[in-house]
């Protein structure tokens, strides 16, 4: 019985992490529709209002991500939007990444060790996802005209 709580563990962890893989990209998003929510939540809007509000600050900062990376030629530019995105999801993997490891071994040098390392990896996935969407031919760059 025993190996079977082990096996679901495991598998959980798993989930969890591709969840945190698949979702990095969208942690300035969350953090930003989370702050506006919050927000407006403070000043009287109420819970309807405020969900209301975080949801499309949310929407608003993912599109004008998206639409920035899109339209966006200088380089230089593109890749500070890019680590705009990428910075919460690396924090976001640092922190998630300790929650795990603290609980594994008790060695603090350690734990920022892998802490660090789970940062820099969701970190690289959440850029190649954020370069994924500003691909030539999304930007319209890479088109044959007709």
């Amino acid at each position: 019985m025993m190996f079977i709580g082990i096996l679901f563990s495991i598998a959980a962890i798993g989930v969890l992490c591709w969840l945190l893989f698949t979702l990095a990209v969208f942690a300035l998003p969350v953090f930003a529709g989370a702050t506006a929510g919050a927000w407006a939540y403070q000043t009287g809007a109420g819970w309807p209002g405020s969900i209301i509000i975080g949801l499309v600050a949310a929407a608003l900062t993912l599109g004008i991500g998206q639409f920035l990376l899109a339209f966006v030629r200088p380089v230089w530019l593109r890749l500070a939007i890019a680590l705009v995105f990428v910075a919460p999801a690396a924090l976001a993997g640092y922190h998630a990444t300790h929650g795990i490891v603290k609980h594994t071994m008790p060695s603090d040098t350690w734990q920022i060790i892998f802490s660090v390392v789970g940062a820099i990896t969701v970190g690289l996935t959440a850029f190649v996802r954020v370069a994924a969407m500003a691909t030539p031919a999304a930007s319209g760059q890479g088109m044959a005209r007709a």
